[in-house]
This record gives structure tokens, sequence and C-alpha cells, in this order.
């Protein structure tokens, strides 16, 4: 049986382009797309109760709604919906994890360019065991795209880059897979990102220190892509290392792309669940299409 992608609905801006990017996302890898709604209603015994009504309307509203406008926007795709009568980061955390993979929005900052994961988003994706990805609310299918010869925006363009970050101390073939695919079905150049850094070092042992680190981080990475360049050989693959912050080389690697990839560890059971500090920031701040893949 073939997982869907699931998308999470509320009805709201960074919702519906969420809808739109998966709907996208779900005819690329020949995928149902899931549309789920979390609406925290009473139990069942409590179901008869006339002041439940209105809200349990207003619920339904907005899944329907959504799904007859994705109807219109999207009629290829193969569509379902679910209301899940629980706190939405429970619902999504449970359907997310039935799925190939789960698109949640988020906000966007005013004027500052980033966006904003908000507290729903910040824990779903801090336990989900698939890919979340998330999609800024003004987000279009025209900014998957490069623009045509005019500069202005197309979707009948080449798609842009992915790009992914990667530490080349702990490879992560999910990560990496994750990403390959997501360019493969785009038939777009995969941008691969590594980032060392000496924390507080001062300037002139950096500059001792550089030739011989970026050497063998170039060869630490050409040796974990090697096997990928095989397996893909029809992704245009390029690399890019450099002496900086992880999070401050991705924001900048990021800028004109189509999708960024991250990874998030999972934590042993009892020890919570975290994003780490680079994926934070990049979930934070990134203007295209975040994609957060757990990990071992």
């Amino acid at each position: 049986m073939l997982r869907p992608v699931v998308v999470g609905v509320d009805g709201s801006p960074e919702s519906l382009a969420a809808a739109d990017w998966a709907a996208g996302e779900a005819l690329r890898r020949g995928l149902p797309l899931l549309l789920v709604h979390a609406w925290e209603g009473l139990p069942s015994d409590a179901s008869s109760l006339p002041e439940l009504e209105a809200p349990r309307h207003w619920a339904r509203r907005i899944l329907l709604g959504s799904m007859d406008r994705l109807h219109e926007r999207h009629p290829q795709v193969r569509l379902g919906a679910e209301q899940i009568a629980r706190p939405a980061t429970d619902a999504l955390v449970a359907a997310g994890a039935e799925g190939e993979l789960l698109v949640l929005g988020s906000r966007a900052f005013s004027g500052l360019g980033g966006f904003m994961a908000g507290s729903v988003a910040l824990t779903t994706v801090a336990h989900v065991t698939r890919p979340v990805i998330l999609v800024r609310a003004d987000r279009t299918a025209e900014d998957d795209h490069l623009p045509d010869g005019d500069g202005r925006p197309s979707t009948r363009t080449p798609y842009r880059e992915v790009v992914v970050g990667v530490d080349t101390a702990h490879p992560c073939d999910e990560l990496l897979a994750f990403a390959l695919e997501s360019a493969a079905l785009r038939s777009a150049p995969l941008r691969v990102v590594h980032a060392w850094h000496v924390p507080y070092a001062q300037r002139a042992a950096v500059a001792r220190m550089s030739a011989v680190a970026r050497q063998a981080a170039e060869l630490a990475l050409e040796g974990m892509l090697r096997p990928w360049r095989e397996k893909y050989p029809s992704v245009q693959i390029q690399e890019r290392v450099e002496h900086a912050r992880p999070s401050q080389l991705l924001l900048e690697a990021s800028q004109g792309a189509g999708l960024l990839v991250v990874g998030r560890r999972v934590r042993p059971p009892g020890l919570g669940a975290h994003t780490g500090p680079v994926t934070h920031a990049v979930m934070h701040h990134v203007r295209c299409p975040v994609a957060v893949v757990p990990h071992e």
C-alpha cells in the first residue's frame, strides 16, 4: 500500500500554501494526498450536546473547503481527508507517521524575509518519525522554478536546485537519500553543503589551518558522495565546503533554492525530542521550503 503525502490544514493562508505544495509533491512522487484537520472535540458520549454543533460545523467546513480548493487547482491528485478529534500536535504526529512525508505551513515574518514555525509545527517536527516539510504562507508554484528569460515567474522553466546540509563526521544515508530523490524527481541539481568551523580561533590560526582543513573536508565529502553519484547518475551533484558556522552557510546557500534539506537526530526514548541548533535556525529563517529528515 502506498504511503500518502500528508498535509495539515486549518484554513489559514500558510496551511493552504502547504496544501498546494503537498499536491505538487504528491504528483511528482505518484502518491495520494491526505488532508488532515485536527479538531479537539469532546468524547463521543458528549457528541449530542447542541453547543458543539457550531464548532463541529466549522471544522467540517475547513476540511471540505480545502478539499474543494485542491480538486479545482490540482484535479490529477488522488485526494483523501481525515478529521481527527485530538490536539493538533498529537494528530499530526500520528498521521505523519503513516505517511511518506508530512507537509506543514509556516507563518512569514513581516519584513524579515524568513519564517517562523509556530509551537505546533516545532513540536510536530521534533516528534514525527518521517520527513517533515515546512512551507511559507506566501509560497507559490512559480517560486519552485527558475524565472523565464525575461525574469518573470513561471512554472514552465526548470526547477530550482535542491540544497542539503551534511556533516562528514556523521554521514547520514537517510538525509542524502531524501535529498537526491527530491532532486531526481525535479530533474534539478543538488548542492551538498558542508561547513567546517574552528570555534573561538584567532584569525591567524584559522588562516594557517584553512588550506589543510579545507582539503581534508573536501576529500571527506568527496568520499561520502562517491557511492551516491553512482546510485543517482542523472543528478548533477555540486559540492560546497566553507569555513563557516553551519546555520549561516545554509542560510546563504539556500538563497534561490527550491528546497533545503536538513537532518534531525532521533533521541532515545526518555530523553525528549528536539530539532538541534542548526535545524532550528534554518526552520526560522530560510525562505524556501525546508525538509527536516529524522535519522539515527
